[in-house]
C-alpha cells in the first residue's frame, strides 16, 4: 500500500523537489501550497494519480486543517509529514519592523504547527508516523534574517518536544537544517552580486552547497525505516558550515588549514 505523504510549500524549489522524489519513491503525495495553479501544475508534471493539489495558507489553521482532512478521505490517512514551507523577509533587525518580524514568525513557526496539528491526533490514533521539518542553519547560529532565524530556531525546540511527547504513540519527528540551497529564492541576491555563490564558498569546508535534491535525500532517509529509532535530531545539511569557522581558526593559529 502507497505512503501517504503530506509536503507544504510543494511548488518551491526544495518543495517540488520533494513531491517529486516522493512520487518517485512510490508514494502518494498530499502536495500543500498556497498557490493553486501552480499546484495544478505540479500534480499535471508529476501525475494526477500520485499526486493530490490541496490549496491552503499556512496562516489560517482552520483552512489548513479541513483541506487536509478532505485530501485524507480522498488518498488516506498521512503516513510522512514533511513541513517544507518557509520564506523570509528582513535581512538585518534595521530591515525588520514589527509587521514583518510577525510575517516570518507566522509562517515559519506557527503555519508549521498548524500543518503538524493537521495530521498529529491521526498519527496518535494509529500508533504511526514520522514528521520532518525543514529548518535552516539560521536557527542554529546568527547568519541574517533575525525574524526568519528566531522562527527557525523555534522549530528546533518544536521538533524535540515533538519527539518526547510522540514517541510513545511510534511518532519520529526530526529536523533538517539546510545551509545555503541554490533556488530561485536566491535570485534578488544574485542579481545584487551575481559572484554572490562564488563569495561564500569560503564559509563552506566542503566548497560546495546543497541541492535540492541534497535536501530530499535526507528527508526521504528520515522518512524511512532506516531511520526508525532515529528521532529529536537536527540535521545539519551544509557542506560543513556549522562544524566551525575555518577562516577564524587560521586567524587563531596562525596556520593555513
Amino acid at each position: 500500500m502507497k505512503r501517504v505523504v503530506l509536503v507544504t510549500g510543494a511548488c518551491g524549489g526544495i518543495g517540488s523537489v520533494l513531491c517529486r522524489r516522493f512520487v518517485q519513491d512510490g508514494a502518494s503525495v498530499l502536495a500543500l501550497d498556497i498557490d493553486a495553479a501552480a499546484l495544478d501544475l505540479l500534480a499535471a508534471e508529476l501525475g494526477t494519480d500520485s499526486v493530490t493539489p490541496v490549496a491552503a495558507d499556512l496562516g489560517d489553521a482552520e483552512a489548513v486543517r479541513e483541506r487536509v482532512a478532505l485530501a485524507v478521505q480522498a488518498r488516506g490517512p498521512v503516513d510522512v509529514l514533511v513541513a517544507n514551507a518557509g520564506a523570509a523577509e528582513g535581512m538585518t533587525l534595521a530591515k525588520t519592523d514589527a509587521a514583518s518580524w510577525q510575517r516570518d514568525v507566522h509562517l515559519n513557526l506557527n503555519g508549521t504547527y498548524h500543518t503538524v496539528e493537521a495530521v498529529r491526533a491521526s498519527m496518535v490514533e494509529r500508533q504511526y508516523g514520522s514528521i520532518v521539518l525543514i529548518g535552516s542553519v539560521n536557527g542554529m547560529a546568527a547568519l541574517g534574517h533575525p525574524a526568519y532565524s528566531a522562527a527557525k530556531a523555534g522549530l528546533i525546540s518544536y521538533t524535540k518536544s515533538l519527539a518526547i511527547e510522540l514517541g510513545r504513540y511510534g511518532i519520529r519527528a526530526n529536523i533538517v537544517c539546510p545551509g545555503t540551497v541554490k533556488t530561485k529564492a536566491w535570485q534578488a541576491r544574485v542579481d545584487k552580486n551575481p559572484q554572490v555563490f562564488e563569495d561564500l564558498k569560503k564559509w563552506y569546508p566542503l566548497r560546495d552547497f546543497a541541492t535540492p535534491d541534497d535536501i530530499a535525500d535526507a528527508v526521504l532517509f528520515l522518512a524511512s525505516p532506516m531511520a526508525r529509532v532515529i528521532t529529536g535530531v537536527a540535521l545539519p545539511v551544509d557542506g560543513g558550515l556549522m562544524a566551525g569557522n575555518r577562516l577564524m581558526a587560521e586567524d587563531l593559529t596562525l596556520e593555513s588549514l
